[in-house]
């Protein structure tokens, strides 16, 4: 069985992220408003992004792991944009001190 771990676009612009091991079943929870919670005032929602996973602890964790992420590594992940996924990585101040020694890379 697999498990998966998705990132939804929600009507506002907002990300939600979750996990289940039905994607298409919980996809059709979260844009009928079965589920209560974040999104239900934010559809519809579209899936922007998903990764499947042997088993349920992996796909939770990385759902937990990507939550605490800020919205610029979220977009970077749903557009494959590892070279920009990698900077948003780098926290801010350490971003700043490189961009005024002009040093772009490591």
């Amino acid at each position: 069985m697999a498990f998966y771990c998705y990132i939804l676009l929600c009507s506002d612009g907002s990300f939600y992220t979750g996990h289940t091991d039905n994607l298409e079943h919980r996809i059709a929870q979260h844009q009928s408003g079965e589920l209560p919670g974040y999104t239900l005032t934010r559809r519809p929602v579209e899936l922007a992004w998903s990764q499947d996973f042997p088993s349920r602890h992996e796909a939770l964790t990385t759902e937990r792991q990507i939550k605490g992420w800020s919205r610029t590594k979220k977009a970077a992940l749903i557009a494959s944009d590892w070279t920009r996924l990698k900077e948003a990585a780098i926290p801010r101040a350490e971003r700043a001190l490189r961009l005024r020694s002009g040093r772009t890379e490591d």
